[in-house]
């Protein structure tokens, strides 16, 4: 059943970069439609840490203060190893918005970019199975037997994306680690103060974020074949506090604390770089964003961060193409260069990001004596460095 009507724009997915480039779209008076598969938003990972260029991103997308508001300001952080005898490391952010950083839960960012939207933008329960061109247009068929016809396509529907198989991507590269990851809340507080804390060592690399007075975001990833993806919530906590145990008991009691449905476990996977040397980002008015484009490992906090770039960028360089008005032939001449543009500006950007997380993951997880010996001498206050450096990147302003 075709519905009546063409639309501009069809995005699929309703994640950070589906919405961030519905809201960018809207914020300079183009209407979109969101395809979500599921009957309501997801917030699959629980929270991320947010750095420079996610603010640039949601400043530019209208919606920064109001993040702000709901999180607190990270003032530093402490990296230590995970056995004891080693002291850990301590580093403050300097008062500077570069060093802005705060644990953003992903259920209030989601949230907060899909009630900038005007009603019925998200169209929930809303699977793509097939895709097709049709002269200028793009026919997507849904699994309910609906058939949309767009100008332009947009596919942010995550490391399975049925619209990056469309352009010719295969599926990302499986890594041997996993990554358990859990939200702790804390009525009276959790009193851990506003620092970011990293552990790693003995093939294990662990985190605690405090989001806000009451919530603590924390993760453990590691490379163990004592669990799969169906391991239950139970034996997750057990084998967390199990390589945990060297740790102080505050850190401990985040775990125990945690509820075990506020626990999920799943495999790290990433595109290899070079994939991206030479893959179709765009191609007849086809696109793709965010995890869709770039599945990274989580190893320098850039997963969302850069999802929210995507959607700045890429609303921009259609916004440019779209608000000129012209014959259907000239108007898809006009967009087929601007997503060029846009899958230029994000592909080096893309291989970068991917090549430093996969780096920086291998170097803080690998186990053996010279290894240790020269991560923790040497490669520590590096690794930190490079982590922010990585965030110095500012998306712009939705209008050129």
């Amino acid at each position: 059943m075709e519905e009546q009507g063409t639309r501009d724009i069809v995005i699929v997915g309703a994640g950070i970069s589906g919405l961030s480039t519905a809201v960018g779209l809207h914020r300079l008076g183009i209407r979109s439609m969101v395809l979500e598969s599921s009957d309501k938003l997801r917030a699959t990972g629980f929270a991320f840490t947010t750095w420079f260029n996610a603010w640039k991103a949601m400043e530019a997308l209208g919606v920064s203060q109001h993040v702000r508001d709901l999180h607190d300001l990270l003032q530093g952080w402490v990296v230590g190893h995970i056995s004891p005898g080693n002291p850990s490391k301590e580093m403050l952010f300097p008062e500077s918005e570069e060093y802005e950083s705060r644990c953003v839960q992903r259920k209030v960012l989601l949230e907060t970019l899909a009630d900038e939207l005007p009603q019925g933008t998200i169209r929930f329960s809303s699977k793509v199975v097939h895709i097709e061109l049709s002269g200028y247009y793009k026919m997507v068929h849904l699994s309910d037997g609906t058939i949309l016809k767009t100008k332009v396509l947009v596919g942010c529907d995550g490391v399975k994306s049925v619209v990056g198989k469309w352009l010719g991507f295969k599926n990302p590269v499986k890594t041997a680690r996993l990554a358990i990851r859990g939200l702790t809340h804390y009525p009276q507080g959790h009193g851990f103060g506003k620092k970011f804390f990293q552990f790693y060592g003995n093939g294990v690399r662990s985190g605690f974020i405090p989001c806000d007075h009451n919530t603590v975001y924390w993760f453990l990833t590691h490379t163990s074949t004592e669990l799969d993806e169906e391991t239950s919530p139970e034996n997750l906590k057990e084998f967390v506090l199990n390589k945990l145990k060297d740790l102080p008991e505050n850190i401990k009691s985040v775990v125990e604390t945690t509820d075990l449905d506020s626990m999920v476990m799943s495999r790290l996977k990433y595109r290899p770089p070079w994939e991206l040397l030479w893959a179709n980002i765009a191609k007849d008015n086809v696109c793709v964003a965010g995890d869709a484009l770039h599945p990274m490992t989580p190893d320098i906090g850039q997963g969302g961060c850069s999802a929210m770039e995507d959607g700045v960028i890429l609303a921009r360089c259609l916004g440019e193409a779209i608000n000129m008005k012209g014959e259907t032939e000239d108007e898809y001449k006009r967009i087929e260069q601007g997503l060029k543009k846009y899958a230029g500006e994000r592909k080096w950007r893309s291989i970068d990001l991917i090549t430093t997380a996969y780096t920086v993951g291998f170097i803080q997880q690998s186990t053996g004596k010279w290894m240790n010996l020269l991560r923790d001498k040497f490669l520590s206050s590096f690794l930190s460095r490079l982590l922010l450096k990585k965030s110095h990147f500012d998306c712009g302003s939705l209008v050129p």
